[in-house]
């Protein structure tokens, strides 16, 4: 499907907007241009393998229609990662209530339309744009709007976005909606004792008593990444993964071919925690090295131990971030036990589209509480802070 999208602003340029139904119909190299800081879930090797082993398309409910504009001269200078969503799972901005009302009154939620990094409630640029066309991304947005007026969808829907995309999205009349994660911010530590002498005594020794729990088990710990990646590796952490997945929610979004594809492709963005006792894995944390940040996305284990997520997911996270000079250690979505580890509220943007005026007015209403519902949660855990005072 191919529309010509004009500027929503005044401009003398228009861009041809086009529909593709696979990564595979945009060239890596285009596509990746476009990511010039390598963001690894926005890189065209995250979307292949998303895409190439089941993970989405098909009947998972993510059906793949990502977005490019191209000049009068064909090239390609702005893209999304772009879906029509029969469901709102795996996105964690959370409109099931949305969802609720929507069809309560008579309407279809659903399909909508969203763009989104799958399954990874990770912050990032959603509209991908040459930093000299940059007016490119309202030939986006003009574009969403034109789909759900056309297939008269329900709404669209942007999520975790940077200041620019929300910025973008306000002037071109979209509600923004705020959301809390917990982020670990590197103040130049030198290593992790530093970090530790910057908590409140109190929270400093609860960190040692956790970490020295699982020495006393014979607990150890390997961080695995680039070509010592293996697939017996990613095997292994595939079976924690089910493991977790199996016994908390029951369903998993990520394939085991997901995990060998992207062991292959992008092995230097990837960090691979794994705890060993008496020599056998027995937990492992996926985590994925950007410019400057260490994201956290996937864990799992094969039997609970006391401490083991803590030591696994974040204290290994923070150790790996400090003594690479990373800024920031992003954990995932949810989990206020990350504020007694080092981890501190951060808000979340996402932007919304929503069709029928009428609709639109009453999540208006309810975004303007909500936002100041967030912001007073992020106020009420920052008096709850782990850091020493002054």
């Amino acid at each position: 499907m191919t529309m010509n999208a004009p500027d929503t602003r005044p401009s003398n340029t228009s861009y041809t907007v086009t529909l593709h139904r696979s990564i595979a119909e945009i060239a890596a190299d285009q596509w990746d241009r476009l990511n010039p800081d390598q963001h690894p879930f926005l890189s065209h090797a995250f979307f292949s393998a998303l895409e190439e082993s089941g993970s989405i398309g098909g009947d998972s409910g993510w059906d793949i229609h990502h977005l490019s504009a191209s000049d009068d001269d064909g090239n390609i200078i702005a893209i999304a990662p772009h879906f029509l969503k029969y469901h709102s799972y795996g996105e964690y901005v959370f409109d099931h209530s949305w969802a609720n009302a929507y069809e309560r009154a008579g309407g279809r939620y659903y399909p909508k339309s969203l763009i989104a990094v799958p399954f990874t409630p990770v912050p990032g640029p959603r509209l991908l744009c040459d930093p000299q066309q940059s007016e490119a991304g309202f030939a986006l947005i003009q574009a969403l709007q034109t789909l759900c007026e056309n297939h008269h969808l329900s709404s669209a829907h942007v999520n975790f976005i940077t200041a620019e995309d929300e910025d973008r999205l306000s002037a071109a009349g979209w509600s923004v909606r705020s959301g809390l994660q917990f982020h670990w911010h590197n103040q130049n530590y030198t290593d992790f004792t530093d970090f530790l002498s910057s908590l409140s005594s109190r929270k400093r020794k609860n960190i040692k008593k956790e970490r020295a729990s699982l020495n006393a088990l014979g607990i150890d710990f390997e961080t695995v990444t680039g070509p010592a990646l293996t697939a017996a590796h990613m095997d292994a952490f595939y079976q924690f993964y089910m493991a977790t997945i199996e016994k908390k929610w029951g369903g998993a979004y990520l394939t085991h071919a997901f995990f060998r594809q992207i062991a292959n492709t992008m092995a230097d963005q990837i960090l691979l925690v794994l705890a060993r006792r008496d020599g056998e894995m027995i937990a492992g944390a996926l985590n994925f090295i950007g410019k400057d940040t260490l994201y956290g996305r996937n864990w799992g284990c094969s039997e609970e131990v006391p401490n083991l997520h803590f030591e696994t997911c974040y204290y290994q996270a923070i150790d790996f971030a400090i003594k690479h000079k990373l800024a920031r250690v992003e954990a995932g979505a949810q989990g206020i036990h990350k504020v007694q580890r080092g981890y501190v509220p951060v808000e979340t943007k996402s932007a919304h589209f929503i069709s029928h005026e009428g609709f639109r007015a009453s999540i208006e209403r309810f975004l303007i509480q909500e936002t100041q519902h967030v912001a007073m949660e992020a106020e009420a855990i920052m008096a709850e802070s782990p850091y020493r005072r002054g």
